[in-house]
This record gives structure tokens, C-alpha cells and sequence, in this order.
């Protein structure tokens, strides 16, 4: 077993990383894998979502709830990755829509927990390395971001030049590198090493209170986000006119900003504060958003990618600091939190995207994100002063 504690960081957030692939060639493809591999109608994606992320959601409180206890991660994430290696086979050997919404379900909602497992447990290994756990989420989100820059364009070239059925081989040739790292990689004994409770711990009404404050506000930002992602690159091609290949060219643009500013977010708390940073950010996405509305051109496309990427990075690296700051000695449940908002709020922004555009416009999703953007800083900057007062 390796012992060098960099060594160590720099293998777990290796495995972060094969983990996030995993997931990022699955999440994003199985809607068109349902449409165009199982000629299904589009609102059997709903179904499949529906069942994947109230399993995953499930998944990540029983988890978490275990992870506070002192139990071991190490089988945790064996079972999200045997999870995923279930339902890869499965598909791979039988690929219909009833294996899809049975194993398929089963095991990729389990394995969808392991993200916020590996989040729960990056802050002991950061205490290991002696480094700071702001910083260490820092580098997690951008090795996620990362992973999510490679795992759909792999994923739809994969299905695009040998068939829809092929991602499913490869998500079981990447899940084997998942395997190895985790078995030789992983301490078999870690734990998040529960901490004592106390008189002024966090589970008094008013510190639970102010957690669902900040879940609410991950809930309306995140929710903003994902209106936006899913209807500008039909805003973008249908509306404005722009070309097939924009939409793409604005994501890898957004997401190489968004890594970058990712690593600056320690410095940024150091020198602003976790709380005003984090409003600054906010008031920021509401902007950001409103001038995406107003794309006319292909380089305003690519600044309002570029913006976009600015303000994710900081809330991507922020947010998951802010929820954990409110359950300092349960931070398995305050991360399991953050992801199970992140997967909720993704869930019921499709919807609302269709129905919005359906009656109206795609640029009408955008000017209603920006107008949930703004609730979110509402939301936040209310409890930055409820918090004051407390104080």
C-alpha cells in the first residue's frame, strides 16, 4: 500500500477522476441512447431519470449517514463501481428498454453515489497531506470538471463511429481502470474519522434551519444553471441561426474557463470571504445569464461562454465550501446535501425547459434562469443576515 500522503492525494484524485468519466459517458448519453438505440419516446427519459436519481439520492444518504458513523469507504465506493460494472454489462449483453429501467437503473443510480463519497472523504485525505480543505475541494471540482470535459465527447464519438451500444463497452473497459485504482489505490481501513459531539454542535433547529437555507440556495442556482445549459444550444442553432458545431464550441470554451477559475476560489475565500464571495458570484450568474439571453453573434457566443465558465467555476468550488460550513461535524450528510440538490435540481430543470419553450421560446428558458438566479441571491443574502444577527 502506498504511504507517501502526496502520493496518496494525487492517486485519489486519479480515481476521482476514472470515477467522474464513468459517470460523465453514462449521464448525459442515456436519453439518446433511449431515443435513437431504443426508437423510445422522449418521455420515457423522464422515467428513467426519475428512477436513477431518487435511487442515487437514497444511495447518498445511507452513505453519508455511514460515513459520519466511522465506517469504511473503501467498500462504499466498491459498490457504486460494482453498481456500474452491472449495468454496463447488462445493457452491453441485452440492450432494452426493460434491462435499461431495471439494472440499468439499479446499477448507475448506485453508482452515481460515488462522487459525493469521494467528496466526503477528500477532506480527511486533505488533513493526511496537511492540506487545506478549501483547496482540496478546489481540486476535486476541477478534476470532475475535467472528467466531464472528456466523458461525453467520448461517450457520443464512441456511439457517432461504431454504434450506440459501444459506449456501454467502453464505460466497461474505463470502469476496470476505476477497479484497479480503487483496489490498489484506496487504504482499505479510511474513515472520515467522526468527531465528538458537543453542546455547540450543528444539530441544534436554528443550525439545521440555516442548512436548508443553503440548500435552497444551491437548489435555485444549480437549477439556473441547468435551465441554461439545456436550452442554449437550441437557442443558439434554432433561434439565432448560429451553426451546429456552436453550441460545442461554447461548452469546451465555458469548461476550460471554468477549471481555471476553479483553482483561484482558495485564494478567493482567503481574501473576500467564503459568504461575499459567494453573493458576488451569484449576482454574477443573474448578469451572466441575461447577456446569454442576448447572443446575436459567434464571438458574443463565445464571451458568454467564457462568462459562463467565470461564474460556474466559482460557485462549483464555493457552494459545496458553504454547505459544509454549516455541518462542521457531519460533513458526509452537508456534502451528501449538496449532490442530492445538484441531481434534484438537474432532474426538474428538463422539464421545465420543455414546457417553457414549448409555449413560448428557448430565450424565454434563459430570462426565467436568470430570474431563479436572482432568487438564489435573495435566498443568500437573507441568510447571510439572519446569520449576522444570530451572531
Amino acid at each position: 500500500m502506498i504511504s507517501d500522503p502526496y502520493r496518496q492525494l494525487g492517486l485519489f484524485l486519479l480515481l476521482l477522476f476514472f470515477g467522474t468519466v464513468c459517470a460523465a459517458m453514462i449521464v448525459p448519453y442515456m436519453g439518446f441512447f433511449l431515443v435513437e438505440g431504443l426508437n423510445q419516446d422522449p418521455w420515457v427519459i423522464s422515467v428513467y431519470s426519475a428512477l436513477a436519481i431518487c435511487l442515487t439520492v437514497a444511495a447518498n444518504r445511507l452513505f453519508a449517514r455511514r460515513i459520519d458513523a466511522g465506517g469504511r469507504v473503501h467498500p462504499l465506493i466498491g459498490v457504486a463501481l460494482a453498481g456500474y460494472l452491472l449495468a454496463s454489462l447488462a445493457i452491453t449483453l441485452a440492450p432494452t428498454l426493460w434491462m435499461v429501467l431495471s439494472l440499468g437503473v439499479l446499477g448507475f443510480g448506485i453508482s452515481s453515489s460515488a462522487v459525493s463519497t469521494m467528496f466526503s472523504l477528500g477532506g480527511r485525505m486533505a488533513e493526511r497531506a496537511d492540506v487545506d480543505r478549501t483547496r482540496f475541494n478546489a481540486y476535486m471540482r476541477a478534476t470532475t470538471s475535467t472528467a466531464w470535459m472528456i466523458g461525453p465527447a467520448a461517450s457520443f464519438l464512441v456511439a457517432d463511429r461504431m454504434g450506440v451500444t459501444s459506449v456501454f463497452h467502453l464505460g466497461l473497459l474505463a470502469a476496470l481502470l476505476w477497479l484497479a485504482l480503487w483496489w490498489c489505490a484506496l487504504p482499505r481501513d479510511i474513515t472520515a474519522e467522526p468527531k465528538p459531539p458537543s453542546r455547540d454542535d450543528a444539530e441544534t433547529d436554528t443550525a439545521r434551519h440555516a442548512l436548508w437555507f443553503a440548500a435552497a440556495f444551491v437548489f435555485c442556482l444549480s437549477t439556473a444553471h441547468s435551465m441554461t445549459f439545456t436550452a442554449l444550444p437550441l437557442f443558439y442553432v434554432r433561434e439565432v441561426g448560429l451553426p451546429g458545431y456552436a453550441p460545442g464550441l461554447a461548452f469546451s470554451v465555458k469548461t476550460f474557463v471554468e477549471v481555471l477559475v476553479i483553482f483561484s476560489t482558495p485564494f478567493v475565500i482567503a481574501h473576500i470571504g467564503l459568504r461575499r464571495a459567494l453573493l458576488g458570484t451569484t449576482l454574477l450568474a443573474v448578469v451572466t445569464i441575461q447577456l446569454l439571453a442576448h447572443v446575436q453573434t459567434f464571438g458574443q457566443m463565445l464571451a458568454g461562454g467564457a462568462l459562463e465558465g467565470l461564474y460556474y467555476g466559482l460557485y462549483a468550488s464555493l457552494g459545496i465550501s458553504y454547505i459544509q460550513s454549516f455541518a462542521p461535524r457531519r460533513p458526509a450528510m452537508a456534502t451528501a446535501v449538496y449532490w442530492n440538490t445538484l441531481m434534484v435540481s438537474g432532474l426538474l430543470a428538463g422539464p421545465a425547459v420543455g414546457l417553457i419553450a414549448q409555449s413560448y421560446s428557448f430565450q424565454t428558458v434563459i430570462y426565467v434562469a436568470s430570474a431563479v438566479a436572482l432568487c438564489a441571491a435573495v435566498i443568500l443574502a437573507g441568510a447571510t443576515r439572519r446569520a449576522r444577527q444570530a451572531a
